[in-house]
């Protein structure tokens, strides 16, 4: 079941983010700070996270926000799905959740940014499955040899 994060789901958002292998550390560090600054501002910090709750526990989660200084643009920041919980429709599950609070909120569009690495191209495939198209890519924007690709859903 899709529901809004509660405090005490913090411990296994980053559970989820360091047994999946794909997050270096300094990702898994910036989450951590958007989850700081989500319960010490709620709503007002400009992230919302969701989580897919199986059995009382967290499975995977996701977070989102809307994009300073536009009119109905929201980022999509992170998607987890635990390894033991992939391939069950969680993740499209947390998308579409997503998709229909931005649509409450008055979003209408979503962007996606994510690398342009081998090592990427499943989470590529994911965004593609779920409806996002690629609209840029900035060439060694990570660094060099990592592109940055940024995908766009219209609500």
């Amino acid at each position: 079941m899709v529901e809004e994060a509660k405090e005490e789901d913090g411990p296994q958002l980053l559970e989820i983010l360091k047994k999946t292998e794909v997050f270096n550390l300094a990702e898994i560090e910036c989450v951590e700070e958007l989850w700081k600054e989500y319960l010490a501002k709620g709503k007002a910090s400009g992230y919302e996270f969701l989580v897919y709750r199986e059995n009382g526990r967290v499975v995977g989660f996701i977070c989102f926000g809307p994009r300073p200084l536009t009119c109905g643009t929201f980022d999509l920041y992170w998607i987890a799905v635990s390894s033991e919980a992939r391939r069950r429709g969680i993740g499209k599950l947390l998308v579409a959740k997503m998709e229909e609070e931005v649509k409450a909120m008055g979003g209408r569009l979503i962007l996606v940014e994510t690398s342009g690495t081998p090592y990427y191209a499943p989470a590529r495939k994911f965004y593609e499955a779920c409806g996002y198209r690629l609209q840029a890519k900035i060439p060694d924007f990570y660094s060099p040899g990592d592109d940055l690709l940024i995908y766009a859903k219209r609500l």
